[in-house]
């Protein structure tokens, strides 16, 4: 009987045990699979701090951790035009814990210069929201012999190849902006490449290239300073940033549309009630008047377009470049 009466004790203890355990991994699991979102949110710039992509992440981030609740920290994830970040993005999990600041450069254009890119920009990624566009403007030096669009393109004309532009490398907007200012002009001029856009400013004041089409955010206080000149802007109509400067298409670069983006992606597979929580979020962010004074300080044009009308303009803007880099004879190294 008291051997009978342990072996119960001994099977009731056992029991006991195993509901705790139960019920601490049910506890533990709630904690980890709670209302989205229940901790920090990881949120990767794959560019260098300090520069456009970087000040604009900040300022989203900030906003965002203020209405999720959560911390929203950023991660500077530079090199490679974007790649190594993004790469290290698409093989998060996906939770909602990891984003990244993409651009036109990360998720449309890498794979048209790059063969073995680590990651599809459209296959490992969901658009979250299209944060806003960025206009480049067609700037020479202030002492350039040339005054008008139409003068360059007549040079162009009677000899290919004269003139030079200046680029921070393959696939950023300035050079983007060449290509398709050849493809539509049907003419021909040598890049020249820099490590960095501030360089080929500095050489274009001292009129070692010809021209450069930076961004109005980069140029605009050499523009002010009257260092150089500015003959066009690249978006399709004129920029609320610098309204006295006519678009090339206006000048008679017909189809003329070059504006880069900043958007925000999450790892594919994150689920669709936390895209369309964070994509949200993100509109609302960009609609206060506020921010959108100080994306606008940043040459940055507000957008706040939702996860699918960001992905059909995602799509849209590879077929574009895809073409245009094609055409140009590019192929991925």
């Amino acid at each position: 009987m008291l051997f009978l009466t342990l072996k119960m004790l001994t099977n009731l203890t056992k029991f006991s045990i195993s509901i705790l355990c139960g019920l601490l991994t049910s506890s533990y699991l709630m904690a980890q699979t709670g209302p989205w979102p229940n901790k920090p949110i990881k949120y990767v710039v794959p560019f260098a701090p300090g520069g456009v992509s970087d000040s604009v992440s900040r300022l989203i981030a900030q906003n965002l951790s203020i209405r999720l609740g959560q911390p929203v920290v950023i991660e500077n994830k530079a090199g490679v035009s974007g790649i190594l970040g993004t790469q290290i993005v698409a093989k998060s999990a996906p939770d909602g814990y990891t984003i990244i600041g993409g651009t036109i450069t990360t998720h449309a254009v890498n794979p048209f210069f790059t063969a073995n890119l680590g990651y599809d920009p459209v296959k490992d990624f969901v658009p979250v929201s299209l944060v806003g566009t960025v206009s480049n403007v067609l700037v020479i030096p202030a002492n350039s012999r040339f005054s008008s669009v139409q003068q360059i393109i007549e040079e162009l004309k009677n000899k290919p190849n004269s003139l030079t532009y200046g680029t921070a490398g393959a696939g950023t907007s300035q050079h983007l902006s060449g290509q398709l200012f050849q493809s539509i002009t049907n003419t021909q001029m040598r890049q020249i490449i820099y490590k960095g856009g501030s360089q080929a400013m500095v050489d274009l004041v001292g009129g070692q290239i010809d021209m450069v089409f930076e961004t109005v955010a980069a140029a605009k206080p050499m523009i002010d300073a009257k260092r150089v000149k500015v003959l066009a802007i690249t978006s399709k109509n004129r920029s609320p940033n610098m309204p006295s400067t006519p678009s090339l298409s206006e000048l008679g670069v017909t189809g003329f549309e070059m504006q880069s983006w900043q958007g925000i992606f999450s790892p594919a597979g994150t689920p669709k009630a936390i895209i369309q929580k964070l994509s949200h979020e993100i509109s609302q962010i960009i609609e206060n008047p506020e921010v959108k004074d100080k994306l606008r300080g940043l040459g940055v044009e507000p957008d706040g377009r939702n996860s699918e009308r960001f992905s059909e303009f995602q799509m849209t803007e590879i077929a574009k470049w895809g073409k245009v880099i094609k055409d140009a004879g590019i192929q991925a190294e």
